[in-house]
């Protein structure tokens, strides 16, 4: 193991990697490929799959047919049972739909406040992905790989553009989950670890932060049991291996990685005022929903994200989901489950576009708001809830340079499967990385004799997704 890596790993958890990993983070990939459309990416990740023909995508034979037996041919089932083709009743929506927007996009019940901003967004209808179970899916959504070790989009995002703020990390996660890839899903595996995200508070938790973000009080003690003295005795050590590497010609990593800790001290000062939501106006918290239970908790994430643009890091996550077996978004057997966390992310995700627009963000930031895969347009096991479904589901890209008022793509008629324009996984990371000014078969690192790069060997950019 590298020097770098052990002490990266020494200090993991503390204030340290996250101030390497900005400091670092200038030695980036190369010059953007073409001129870009958008400088940062926020996403929204509903874990779990939400459901397209309940949200975004009505099907109205699911209401002419509803409770009528039929055979679909699906994966998931497949792996289940070893059957193709097995009946399957037909379960319509239960959220009525109706018309938004100058474009007259039709959205449902469960998201009445997204659906005032539908003018804004490129709706994609024909979403199709790897995986048929959670932890696949996940991993493929954030890396593009079922089950190898590779680095996340956010962390090739930072490796190819580097960071806007040197002060700040260049890519957060907030709120992650411990489950369906964990780290792996804001890692940077093979690239260097200063471009891996920054982890910003957990799943199950409403307080967002970084430890050891306050400066220390003094104190005359000698124990090392606070974080402040534990960093400075790192430091001794380090400063001694730099002597000894000095003579070999291998300082010049680590020299960076001790002079992270002078970035740290500024990020000290700097940092808690970022975290700090009181800041904001009493206005501002209702519009995110701060006064209402129901709400706060994604709302200080969505408040929190619109704060890191602006202080300019590149790439910002917004989970919404849980530590459970089954994620948030996951009703196999409650599928009136789905307004609650409708509820919990709506007004939220309204405000952030309303918040972006009005201060002129929107234009350079592309918010990218979906999940692992969608929902299946049957009743599982002919009971309340839907089974998963990678083959066709929907999500939906605002800002950053792509057409605004339109829906790309489509489902078959009972959106099951896309059909029409179909746009893969692999399709959707090229967009977003050729939006950033990336090309993303230029976008490429050597590891173990070969170029890897996130769309792998496969992916394309949608020229009908931009403006």
């Amino acid at each position: 193991m590298s020097h770098r890596r052990a002490f990266l790993q020494q200090t993991a958890c503390g204030f340290g990697s996250l101030a390497a990993a900005s400091l670092l983070a200038k030695q980036t990939f190369g010059d953007l490929h073409h001129t870009p459309r958008a400088k940062r990416v926020i996403f929204l990740f509903m874990q779990g799959g939400v459901s397209q023909v309940d949200s975004f995508d009505p099907k109205p034979v699911l209401d002419t047919q509803d409770g009528q037996m039929m055979p679909f041919d699906d994966s998931r089932e497949f792996a289940n049972t070893r059957k193709l083709g097995s009946n399957q009743r037909i379960m319509k929506s239960l959220w009525r739909f109706r018309q938004y927007g100058q474009c007259g996009r039709p959205v449902s019940e469960l998201f009445p406040r997204m659906a005032e901003h539908v003018d804004k967004m490129a709706v994609i209808h024909s979403m199709h992905t790897e995986g048929i179970a959670h932890g696949p899916a996940t991993l493929f959504l954030h890396t593009g790989s079922l089950n190898a070790i590779r680095p996340s989009m956010g962390a090739w995002t930072l490796y190819g553009l580097g960071s806007e703020n040197e002060n700040l990390p260049g890519f957060v996660s907030i709120a992650p989950s411990i489950g369906n890839g964990g780290p792996r899903n804001y890692g940077a595996a093979f690239l260097p670890a200063r471009f891996q995200g920054t982890p910003i508070g957990s799943a199950n938790r409403s307080e967002l932060g970084i430890a050891d973000i306050r400066p220390p009080k003094e104190s005359t003690g000698t124990s090392l049991d606070s974080p402040w003295k534990r960093q400075q005795e790192l430091l001794r050590i380090q400063q001694q291996r730099l002597t000894t590497e000095a003579r070999i010609g291998e300082t010049d990593e680590l020299d960076a990685l001790v002079a992270s800790y002078e970035l740290a001290a500024r990020m000290q000062s700097a940092a808690p005022e970022l975290f700090d939501l009181s800041a904001e106006t009493d206005a501002t918290h209702k519009m995110y929903g701060l006064d209402n239970p129901a709400t706060e908790r994604y709302g200080r994430r969505c408040l929190l994200a619109r704060r890191l643009c602006e202080a300019g890091v590149r790439y910002i996550q917004v989970n919404y989901g849980d530590d459970s077996a089954n994620p948030s978004w996951d009703q196999h057997s409650n599928l009136p489950k789905h307004a609650e966390h409708a509820l919990a992310v709506d007004q939220p995700i309204a405000a952030l576009l309303t918040d972006l627009a009005q201060r002129g963000l929107l234009e350079d930031t592309l918010v990218w708001w979906g999940g692992e895969f969608g929902r299946t347009p049957y009743a599982e096991k002919n009971g309340t809830g839907r089974d998963h479904n990678p083959g066709g589901f929907t999500v939906w890209l605002a800002g950053g340079g792509v057409r605004s008022g339109i829906a790309y793509g489509e489902t078959d008629e009972f959106g099951h499967r896309a059909i029409v324009n179909k746009v893969h996984m692999h399709d959707l990371h090229a967009t977003i990385l050729h939006q950033l000014g990336i090309d993303h078969e230029r976008l490429t690192y050597r590891h173990a004799g070969r170029d890897f790069r996130l769309t792998d060997v496969h992916g394309r950019v949608v020229p009908g997704l931009l403006a």
